[in-house]
Parts: C-alpha cells; structure tokens; sequence
C-alpha cells in the first residue's frame, strides 16, 4: 500500500530533520515482510515515537496507527485522517477501532501499535499508566498477519538533539495460538512473547 499524499509531505519535510539534525538510524529492515499487511508493535517513550518508527519504510510502505480520540478536532483531525490515522478511546474495549485495524491489515496495510498504551516517562501524573495491552496481538491473529516487534530510543531526549535509533524484529511466532478456542488467552500468551521480543530489541540500542 502506498503513502497518501498528505504522508507523503509530512515525510519529505521530515526526512532532513529525523536524518540530518537527529542522526536517524534504522537496523533489521530486512527482517520486515516484503508484501502484504502485518502488525507492527513497538515500544513507547515519547509522543514522537511514530516519526522514526515509520519514516525508514517510506516510501514504500507507509503506517496506519490509531490515535486517541481526544485529538480528533478542528483542523487536527483533517490532518491525522490525511496521514492515515484512525481513532480510538482509551481506556475503554473499542471494538470499532480493533476492527478498523483487522480489516486494514488483511487489506495489506502496516498497522502501527504501542502496546504500553501510553508513553512511560513523564512529567505529570496520567490517568492511564504504560502497561502492556493485548490489542496488537488481538489483531494480529485475528486478521492472520506477522506481528512484528520493533524499538526505539532517543525520542525522548529531542530537546538534547540526541541520536534516533529504530530496530525491527523478525515476526514473533503465533501460528500456534492462531484458532484458538480461547481468543483471550491466546492473545495474552502472544502478547507476552512480544514484550519479551520488544525488550531484548530495546537492549540492542
């Protein structure tokens, strides 16, 4: 699936500053599915994170990612529909936007998700703490696409101009919990593997 036209400028106009000014660099492309859809989870320490997670797939491929309903406002929601986005209310079981992200990723599309839910530091109390989320593994199987562990680090120090770094995973295995009776469990089980995948990827960098 191509970029739109509004992710396409958004990714011109940031190439020279992820690239140049952050030092952006990206390992294990390689391991990336070469056509159709799959999930890509990825660790969360800043707001920033979906920048350099997507930018080294571009343009080739381009992110879908859910974005919390409360920035869905007049002009914001102009642009995070232009750049592929779709909504979703934290905090709550929004089958609407799991099912939005089931049928992008068997339609081919790379759906980006942040399991912690949240970003993990910061400087206010939040209402919703980083904790793992099962959605990305939910999805995973039940659209019957790779789920594909990813990291980064350095979004959180751009104030420093400190280096951007993102590592792709191979895809964790799950074809043993796809079909299973309970659907729950079996994301649990596979969300857990993902964690433990996330980490090690995160201790690359």
């Amino acid at each position: 699936m191509r970029p739109t036209a509004t992710y396409n400028a958004v990714a011109v106009l940031s190439w020279p500053i992820l690239y140049g000014l952050f030092r952006l660099r990206a390992r294990g492309r390689r391991n990336l599915p070469a056509a159709g859809g799959y999930v890509l989870a990825c660790n969360h320490v800043s707001s920033f994170d979906p920048w350099p997670l997507g930018l080294p797939l571009w343009p080739r491929r381009f992110l879908r990612f859910m974005a919390k309903s409360e920035l869905y406002w007049f002009p914001l929601t102009f642009l995070l529909r232009g750049v592929g986005a779709f909504p979703v209310r934290r905090g709550q079981a929004d089958a609407e936007a799991i099912e939005t992200a089931v049928r992008l990723a068997r339609e081919g599309h790379v759906v980006a998700m942040f399991p912690e839910g949240t970003r993990r530091r910061k400087g206010l109390v939040k209402r919703h703490e980083a904790r793992p989320r099962s959605g990305a593994a939910r999805i995973a199987l039940e659209a019957g696409v790779p789920l594909v562990p990813a990291a980064v680090a350095g979004s959180d120090r751009l104030l420093r101009l400190g280096p951007l770094r993102v590592v792709y995973g191979a895809p964790v295995e799950i074809d043993d919990l796809r079909g299973a009776a309970d659907v729950r469990e079996a994301s649990v089980e596979a969300t857990e593997r993902l964690m433990e995948r996330i980490a090690e990827l995160e201790a690359e960098l």
